[in-house]
């Protein structure tokens, strides 16, 4: 596990100035999961997103390493094909034998739950030797706060209003993790921002499995959530803390929950903060507060009874 000290001295691969909001959570995703690719040559892909229109505005860059903008649908299909292509220039020794890359392609959770499932699905299944990141804040925030399958029950999004006819998002939310662990590949990881030991450990382990990796990292983004900037990291860690949002990982198959939690705050701790939610605490939505809080139980005694005691 990389400590502080040691991450500190690795190359930072994105640059400061980019045009992110502040406390976007994104950034920081990035910069604590590329902080451990090592001295490997790293080859990122984005998928059309905040992070990508941020950060690459012609004729700027933000990035240090190679870098290419793939549509919003496609990143893992775009990072596969880069792999597969180094593997086969490899072999046709115009690369040397020995020269070492590692892959990473991010998306929104956009971009990964929804439009880019395909070809997500379809990378993992032929285990192509990457890493696919997702920064999951819950909405299609670079288009305007539309909903997405990650968006929460009860959530306000622009296409999922509050008013008579429904409080907020009605279906629950996409555990794309527990999907991606389905695939069968080597790794797969939820984190979070709040806790940057935890992610840059499951990223480092990422990086040097052979074969497909995942990592879903918990990424608050206040333009969206309604929150100032400043509390972004606290909001991010009130989600580990109600169980809204557990750390773990699936290695080989195997669960194992990453940082426990004794005693879980009431998840209204965590949503109370966020103007999305704010509807939910007025008078006639004590019943839709009480089952949302229900099924964050269900799916927490759910993970923990698959994960592997020690």
């Amino acid at each position: 596990m990389p400590s502080l000290k040691e991450l500190t001295k690795n190359k930072d691969l994105l640059a400061g100035g980019h045009r992110l909001c502040g406390g976007c959570g994104a950034s920081i995703a990035v910069r604590q999961v590329l902080l451990t690719a090592g001295d490997a040559d790293v080859v990122t892909s984005c998928a059309t997103s905040c992070l990508e229109v941020s950060t690459s505005i012609y004729p700027y860059t933000s990035w240090k390493n190679s870098f290419i903008h793939s549509a919003f649908e496609n990143s893992a299909a775009t990072m596969s094909g880069v792999e597969a292509a180094f593997k086969g220039l490899k072999r046709a020794g115009k690369i040397p034998a020995d020269k070492k890359m590692k892959f990473v392609a991010f998306g929104g959770d956009g971009g990964t739950y929804d439009i880019g499932l395909q070809s997500l699905s379809g990378a993992m299944e032929r285990g192509h030797d990457m890493v696919y990141v997702c920064y999951d804040n819950g909405a299609y925030m670079n288009t305007g706060i539309q909903r997405s399958s990650a968006t929460p029950k009860g959530a306000w999004a622009t296409t999922a209003e509050v008013g008579p006819a429904q409080q907020g998002k009605i279906q629950r939310r996409k555990d794309l993790t527990q999907i991606m662990a389905a695939h069968n590949i080597p790794y797969v990881a939820q984190a979070s921002i709040s806790h940057w030991k935890d992610l840059t450990s499951k990223a480092e382990k990422a990086f040097s499995v052979e074969g497909p990796a995942f990592l879903n990292v918990f990424a608050p983004c206040p333009r969206g959530w309604r929150i100032p900037s400043s509390q972004s990291i606290e909001i991010a860690k009130l989600a580990v803390q109600t169980g809204f949002w557990p750390l773990y990982e699936v290695e080989d198959g195997v669960f194992r929950q990453t940082v426990r939690v004794a005693n879980r705050k009431p998840l209204e701790d965590f949503l109370k903060p966020q103007g999305r939610f704010k509807h939910l605490f007025t008078p006639g939505n004590e019943a839709l507060l009480a089952e949302i809080q229900s099924d964050v139980d269900k799916a927490w005694d759910d993970l923990i009874g698959r994960c592997a005691t020690e």
